[in-house]
């Protein structure tokens, strides 16, 4: 009797187990079976940039991944914070999707008095989608043409020497300052409404040097009408292979590239980051993306969420210590 009764335990606790596994198994259906609509990426810039064009070329090949369109959604403003701060309160089901990259979301936070997101907290890193490489040039007619040679003349002229960027706060700034900060130089901040408009002024000698994205620069450095330095990278350029780092040049650990990936918002299911880090991966592993990244002056970079992560961490860290050292403000 005692017998039957315990086997009568263990058949009834098997069927509870076995219920409560069919009970589980739609809500892993559920996870595993995304997407099952549309999903919309937001690219937090107006149309037509880098950044946009990147987005869009990303969202045109994961949608044949995945097997729903991922379209893409422009909403530009205050650097970018406006349409990352909307992700950071969407619904975190993996169906709303942000363009980051690291001037929104790692230098924002250090440079603006209020952003409307914390990095670290409100997002998920799905995976970086590349680096783009940027470069120091200079006018030909300025009398340095090695880094050197720059650092010195910038120590000697009074009033230092005049660097151009896109803009305040930018990673070319930031890379500006980085560069004072470690080599000594006397390089003096001017802030352009566009990377284009510099590399203008470098051009016609109303400035000696601009720093701006390897893309922008190329044309310029083939043709001789600028003179270039060195690259930010942490390898050459394969585009421009003779030209050397700032770590080749005598700067020890110098690297700054400028990165963008995809985030969703934090608390969006494991299993739905998964699946999307996957499939960007498998775009990111396209002979033709490959290509049409490296024309955009972005070099693919498939990685997992977690490896993002730690470097979005360690750029948060390591940025903030040159905006504050440099002092540099958005109003």
């Amino acid at each position: 009797m005692i017998n039957y009764l315990r086997s009568g335990a263990r058949v009834a606790a098997l069927a509870s187990l076995t219920l409560a596994g069919l009970s589980f198994v739609p809500q892993v259906g559920a996870q595993t079976n995304f997407p099952i609509k549309s999903i919309r990426l937001v690219v937090p810039f107006a149309p037509g940039g880098v950044t946009d064009t990147s987005g869009r070329l990303i969202a045109e090949n994961l949608s044949k991944r995945l097997g729903q369109q991922v379209f893409v959604e422009n909403k530009p403003g205050a650097s970018g914070n406006i349409g990352t701060a909307q992700v950071a309160n969407a619904e975190p089901d993996g169906y709303t999707l942000v363009l980051g990259f690291d001037g929104t979301m790692v230098i924002n936070p250090h440079v603006f008095d209020k952003v409307p997101f914390d990095t670290l907290k409100d997002f998920a890193p799905v995976g970086k989608i590349g680096n783009a490489i940027l470069i120091l040039v200079a006018n030909p007619s300025l009398p340095a043409k090695t880094l050197q040679e720059v650092v010195a003349l910038s120590n000697k002229q009074s009033g230092g020497l005049s660097y151009g960027t896109s803009g305040v706060g930018g990673t070319p700034h930031i890379a500006g300052e980085l560069l004072n900060q470690q080599s000594g130089s006397k390089l003096v901040h001017v802030p352009y409404k566009g990377g284009g408009q510099a590399l203008i002024d470098v051009q016609g000698g109303t400035i000696p040097l601009v720093y701006t994205a390897v893309a922008g620069a190329y044309q310029l450095v083939q043709t001789g009408r600028v003179i270039p330095i060195a690259v930010s990278s942490a390898q050459r350029a394969s585009s421009m292979p003779d030209v050397p780092t700032f770590i080749e040049a005598g700067l020890k650990d110098f690297v700054v590239d400028s990165w963008v990936g995809i985030f969703a918002p934090a608390k969006t299911p494991t299993a739905v980051v998964t699946i999307l880090n996957n499939a960007l991966n498998q775009v990111l592993k396209d002979p033709e993306v490959i290509a049409k990244l490296n024309t955009l002056g972005i070099t693919a970079a498939p990685g997992t969420p977690e490896k993002f992560r730690e470097e979005i961490k360690n750029d948060l860290a390591r940025y903030g210590k040159v905006v504050k050292a440099a002092g540099i403000r958005v109003d």
